[in-house]
Protein backbone atom coordinates (compact mmCIF):
# COMPACT_ATOMS: atom_id res chain seq x y z
CA UNK A 1 0.00 0.00 0.00
CA UNK A 2 3.03 2.25 0.63
CA UNK A 3 3.19 2.87 -3.26
CA UNK A 4 -0.29 4.13 -3.75
CA UNK A 5 0.21 5.90 -0.39
CA UNK A 6 2.63 8.37 -2.01
CA UNK A 7 0.53 8.95 -5.32
CA UNK A 8 -2.60 9.00 -3.66
CA UNK A 9 -1.29 11.66 -0.96
CA UNK A 10 -0.13 13.59 -4.00
CA UNK A 11 -3.16 14.22 -5.88
CA UNK A 12 -5.30 14.42 -2.53
CA UNK A 13 -3.21 17.27 -1.18
CA UNK A 14 -1.70 18.47 -4.03
CA UNK A 15 -4.68 19.72 -6.17
CA UNK A 16 -7.54 17.78 -5.47
CA UNK A 17 -8.20 19.33 -2.38
CA UNK A 18 -12.16 19.85 -3.66
CA UNK A 19 -12.64 15.95 -4.17
CA UNK A 20 -12.15 15.77 -0.40
CA UNK A 21 -14.20 18.75 0.66
CA UNK A 22 -16.97 17.43 -1.27
CA UNK A 23 -16.77 14.09 0.27
CA UNK A 24 -16.36 14.75 3.55
CA UNK A 25 -18.25 18.27 4.01
CA UNK A 26 -15.58 20.39 4.99
CA UNK A 27 -13.61 23.26 3.00
CA UNK A 28 -9.67 22.02 3.41
CA UNK A 29 -7.65 24.67 4.44
CA UNK A 30 -3.96 22.91 5.04
CA UNK A 31 -2.70 19.61 5.78
CA UNK A 32 -0.49 18.93 8.96
CA UNK A 33 2.55 17.13 8.76
CA UNK A 34 2.95 15.66 12.48
CA UNK A 35 3.68 11.74 13.90
CA UNK A 36 1.35 11.12 17.03
CA UNK A 37 3.16 10.43 20.16
CA UNK A 38 2.59 7.23 22.62
CA UNK A 39 4.31 4.11 22.81
CA UNK A 40 4.55 3.03 19.25
CA UNK A 41 4.60 5.96 16.44
CA UNK A 42 1.67 6.78 14.66
CA UNK A 43 1.23 8.13 10.84
CA UNK A 44 -1.92 9.15 10.13
CA UNK A 45 -1.98 8.97 5.95
CA UNK A 46 -3.68 12.58 5.67
CA UNK A 47 -4.33 14.91 8.62
CA UNK A 48 -5.69 17.98 8.16
CA UNK A 49 -7.46 21.46 9.07
CA UNK A 50 -10.56 22.85 7.19
CA UNK A 51 -11.36 26.61 6.96
CA UNK A 52 -13.52 26.72 10.30
CA UNK A 53 -10.84 24.82 12.07
CA UNK A 54 -12.21 21.50 12.09
CA UNK A 55 -9.85 18.76 12.41
CA UNK A 56 -10.04 15.80 10.03
CA UNK A 57 -8.21 12.87 9.68
CA UNK A 58 -8.24 10.73 6.35
CA UNK A 59 -6.54 6.67 6.31
CA UNK A 60 -6.16 5.18 2.85
CA UNK A 61 -6.71 1.58 2.27
CA UNK A 62 -6.77 -0.96 -0.68
CA UNK A 63 -6.97 -3.86 0.97
CA UNK A 64 -9.79 -5.27 3.98
CA UNK A 65 -8.51 -4.81 7.03
CA UNK A 66 -10.73 -6.68 9.63
CA UNK A 67 -9.93 -4.84 12.95
CA UNK A 68 -9.99 -1.12 10.66
CA UNK A 69 -12.65 0.22 12.92
CA UNK A 70 -10.21 -0.18 15.85
CA UNK A 71 -7.21 1.27 14.17
CA UNK A 72 -9.52 4.49 13.34
CA UNK A 73 -10.35 4.57 17.30
CA UNK A 74 -6.73 4.13 18.06
CA UNK A 75 -5.63 7.31 15.81
CA UNK A 76 -8.82 9.28 17.69
CA UNK A 77 -7.20 9.17 21.03
CA UNK A 78 -3.83 10.03 19.75
CA UNK A 79 -4.73 12.79 17.75
CA UNK A 80 -6.79 13.81 20.54
CA UNK A 81 -4.24 13.75 22.77
CA UNK A 82 -1.40 15.32 20.68
CA UNK A 83 -3.92 18.06 19.08
CA UNK A 84 -6.03 18.24 21.82
CA UNK A 85 -9.27 18.11 19.38
CA UNK A 86 -10.80 15.50 17.99
CA UNK A 87 -10.92 14.93 14.27
CA UNK A 88 -13.20 14.51 11.42
CA UNK A 89 -12.42 10.65 10.55
CA UNK A 90 -12.95 9.17 7.19
CA UNK A 91 -11.36 5.63 5.15
CA UNK A 92 -10.71 5.82 1.89
CA UNK A 93 -11.29 2.28 0.52
CA UNK A 94 -9.56 1.88 -3.03
CA UNK A 95 -8.58 -1.47 -3.06
CA UNK A 96 -10.30 -3.77 -5.84
CA UNK A 97 -11.93 -6.51 -4.04
CA UNK A 98 -15.18 -5.55 -2.47
CA UNK A 99 -15.23 -3.42 0.66
CA UNK A 100 -16.12 -5.88 4.15
CA UNK A 101 -14.66 -3.91 6.97
CA UNK A 102 -16.67 -3.12 9.68
CA UNK A 103 -17.00 0.52 10.44
CA UNK A 104 -18.40 0.30 14.14
CA UNK A 105 -17.75 -1.08 17.36
CA UNK A 106 -20.29 -1.54 19.84
CA UNK A 107 -18.98 -3.98 22.74
CA UNK A 108 -18.84 -3.42 26.92
CA UNK A 109 -20.28 0.01 26.70
CA UNK A 110 -17.83 1.44 23.96
CA UNK A 111 -19.72 2.67 20.82
CA UNK A 112 -17.81 3.60 18.06
CA UNK A 113 -18.42 4.67 14.73
CA UNK A 114 -16.36 6.25 11.73
CA UNK A 115 -17.40 6.68 8.30
CA UNK A 116 -15.66 4.14 5.49
CA UNK A 117 -15.96 4.90 1.54
CA UNK A 118 -15.30 3.13 -0.75
CA UNK A 119 -14.16 4.70 -3.88
CA UNK A 120 -16.50 3.19 -6.51
CA UNK A 121 -19.73 4.03 -4.64
CA UNK A 122 -18.57 7.70 -5.55
CA UNK A 123 -19.43 8.21 -9.84
CA UNK A 124 -16.56 8.39 -11.94
CA UNK A 125 -18.13 11.12 -14.25
CA UNK A 126 -17.48 14.40 -12.14
CA UNK A 127 -14.22 13.60 -11.47
CA UNK A 128 -13.20 13.03 -15.30
CA UNK A 129 -15.04 16.16 -16.50
CA UNK A 130 -12.74 18.28 -13.76
CA UNK A 131 -10.91 21.40 -14.75
CA UNK A 132 -8.38 19.35 -11.89
CA UNK A 133 -5.90 16.60 -13.77
CA UNK A 134 -5.31 15.71 -9.90
CA UNK A 135 -8.95 14.99 -10.12
CA UNK A 136 -8.84 13.53 -13.61
CA UNK A 137 -6.45 10.84 -12.05
CA UNK A 138 -8.14 9.74 -9.10
CA UNK A 139 -11.25 9.36 -11.57
CA UNK A 140 -9.63 6.31 -12.64
CA UNK A 141 -10.48 4.59 -9.29
CA UNK A 142 -14.08 5.29 -9.03
CA UNK A 143 -17.12 3.64 -10.94
CA UNK A 144 -16.38 4.06 -14.25
CA UNK A 145 -18.89 2.50 -17.20
CA UNK A 146 -15.81 2.52 -19.62
CA UNK A 147 -12.39 1.81 -18.11
CA UNK A 148 -11.18 2.01 -21.46
CA UNK A 149 -12.94 5.33 -22.64
CA UNK A 150 -11.98 6.71 -19.27
CA UNK A 151 -7.66 6.19 -19.50
CA UNK A 152 -7.91 7.71 -23.41
CA UNK A 153 -10.14 10.62 -22.17
CA UNK A 154 -7.15 11.30 -18.85
CA UNK A 155 -4.19 10.66 -20.95
CA UNK A 156 -5.71 13.55 -23.75
CA UNK A 157 -5.85 15.65 -20.53
CA UNK A 158 -2.30 14.56 -19.39
CA UNK A 159 -1.00 15.48 -23.40
CA UNK A 160 -2.80 19.01 -22.76
CA UNK A 161 -0.92 19.52 -19.29
CA UNK A 162 2.36 21.36 -19.21
CA UNK A 163 5.48 19.65 -20.09
CA UNK A 164 6.69 19.50 -16.32
CA UNK A 165 3.07 17.91 -15.00
CA UNK A 166 3.26 15.44 -17.62
CA UNK A 167 5.71 12.55 -16.70
CA UNK A 168 4.67 12.27 -12.80
CA UNK A 169 0.62 12.46 -13.75
CA UNK A 170 1.40 9.54 -16.36
CA UNK A 171 3.32 7.85 -13.92
CA UNK A 172 0.53 8.69 -10.73
CA UNK A 173 -1.96 6.99 -13.47
CA UNK A 174 -0.23 4.03 -14.68
CA UNK A 175 0.10 3.31 -10.81
CA UNK A 176 -3.39 3.52 -9.98
CA UNK A 177 -4.65 2.23 -12.91
CA UNK A 178 -3.10 -0.80 -12.01
CA UNK A 179 -5.70 -1.37 -9.13
CA UNK A 180 -8.23 -1.86 -11.44
CA UNK A 181 -6.20 -3.42 -14.07
CA UNK A 182 -6.29 -0.94 -16.52
CA UNK A 183 -2.68 -0.98 -17.33
CA UNK A 184 -2.74 -2.12 -20.62
CA UNK A 185 -4.96 0.19 -21.76
CA UNK A 186 -2.77 3.10 -20.92
CA UNK A 187 -0.26 1.14 -22.71
CA UNK A 188 -2.15 0.81 -25.70
CA UNK A 189 -3.57 4.59 -25.75
CA UNK A 190 -0.36 6.02 -25.06
CA UNK A 191 0.98 4.66 -28.47
CA UNK A 192 -1.32 6.76 -30.05
CA UNK A 193 0.14 9.66 -28.75
CA UNK A 194 3.68 10.30 -29.44
CA UNK A 195 3.88 13.20 -26.75
CA UNK A 196 3.46 10.38 -23.80
CA UNK A 197 5.51 7.64 -26.22
CA UNK A 198 8.09 9.96 -25.79
CA UNK A 199 7.63 10.14 -22.09
CA UNK A 200 7.10 6.17 -22.09
CA UNK A 201 10.71 5.33 -23.88
CA UNK A 202 12.47 8.32 -21.53
CA UNK A 203 15.69 6.94 -19.71
CA UNK A 204 14.68 8.32 -16.18
CA UNK A 205 11.17 8.35 -16.38
CA UNK A 206 10.03 5.18 -18.38
CA UNK A 207 11.68 3.03 -15.79
CA UNK A 208 9.51 4.50 -13.53
CA UNK A 209 6.27 4.64 -15.36
CA UNK A 210 7.00 1.04 -16.34
CA UNK A 211 7.64 0.23 -12.51
CA UNK A 212 4.45 1.45 -11.91
CA UNK A 213 2.24 -0.84 -13.71
CA UNK A 214 4.04 -3.61 -12.29
CA UNK A 215 3.24 -2.63 -9.31
CA UNK A 216 -0.45 -2.37 -9.57
CA UNK A 217 -0.33 -5.38 -11.19
CA UNK A 218 1.07 -7.31 -8.73
CA UNK A 219 -1.11 -5.56 -5.57
CA UNK A 220 -4.16 -7.11 -7.79
CA UNK A 221 -2.89 -10.28 -7.86
CA UNK A 222 -1.79 -10.19 -4.28
CA UNK A 223 -5.51 -8.86 -3.05
CA UNK A 224 -6.87 -11.19 -5.37
CA UNK A 225 -4.98 -14.36 -3.91
CA UNK A 226 -5.70 -12.70 -0.20
CA UNK A 227 -9.61 -13.07 -0.85
CA UNK A 228 -9.36 -16.99 -2.45
CA UNK A 229 -7.51 -17.82 0.65
CA UNK A 230 -9.52 -16.39 2.90
CA UNK A 231 -12.43 -18.21 1.36
CA UNK A 232 -11.04 -21.63 1.37
CA UNK A 233 -10.33 -21.31 5.13
CA UNK A 234 -13.33 -20.34 5.79
CA UNK A 235 -14.90 -23.15 3.18
CA UNK A 236 -12.61 -25.90 5.59
CA UNK A 237 -12.72 -24.41 9.15
CA UNK A 238 -15.86 -21.84 8.56
CA UNK A 239 -15.96 -18.19 9.56
CA UNK A 240 -12.79 -16.86 10.63
CA UNK A 241 -11.99 -15.10 13.77
CA UNK A 242 -10.55 -11.29 13.08
CA UNK A 243 -7.07 -12.36 14.75
CA UNK A 244 -7.15 -14.84 11.52
CA UNK A 245 -8.96 -11.95 8.83
CA UNK A 246 -6.08 -9.86 9.76
CA UNK A 247 -3.06 -12.13 9.14
CA UNK A 248 -4.61 -12.46 5.66
CA UNK A 249 -4.50 -8.96 4.71
CA UNK A 250 -1.27 -8.87 5.20
CA UNK A 251 0.21 -11.79 3.81
CA UNK A 252 2.87 -11.81 0.75
CA UNK A 253 2.68 -14.06 -2.46
CA UNK A 254 5.53 -16.09 -0.60
CA UNK A 255 3.62 -16.59 2.12
CA UNK A 256 0.08 -17.78 0.47
CA UNK A 257 2.07 -19.91 -1.20
CA UNK A 258 3.18 -22.28 1.78
CA UNK A 259 -0.31 -21.74 3.50
CA UNK A 260 -2.14 -23.16 0.41
CA UNK A 261 -0.33 -26.44 0.70
CA UNK A 262 -0.27 -26.42 4.58
CA UNK A 263 -4.14 -25.70 4.14
CA UNK A 264 -4.54 -28.95 2.53
CA UNK A 265 -3.32 -30.66 6.43
CA UNK A 266 -3.68 -28.24 8.80
CA UNK A 267 -6.28 -29.53 11.24
CA UNK A 268 -6.88 -25.82 12.75
CA UNK A 269 -6.24 -22.63 12.58
CA UNK A 270 -3.62 -22.63 15.38
CA UNK A 271 -2.08 -25.17 13.17
CA UNK A 272 -2.30 -23.50 10.38
CA UNK A 273 -0.79 -20.19 11.28
CA UNK A 274 1.31 -21.45 13.70
CA UNK A 275 4.77 -21.03 12.07
CA UNK A 276 3.55 -18.69 9.23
Amino acid sequence: MQKYDVALKNLLTRGASGFLSRLMGLEVAKFLNVNLPEARTHQPDLLGEARDSTLFHVELQSTNDARMAFRMLDYLVAIELKCMRLPRQLVLYVGEAPMRMKNRIAAGGLSFEVKMVDIRELDGKDLLESDSLDDNILSILARQPDGRRAVRSILEKIAASGPANRAQALQELTLLAGLRSLGGFIKEESQNMPILTDIMDHDLYGPMIRQGMAAGRIEGRVEGERALFQKLVSKRFGTPPDWVNQRIVQLEVEELEDLYLRLLDARSLDELFGAA
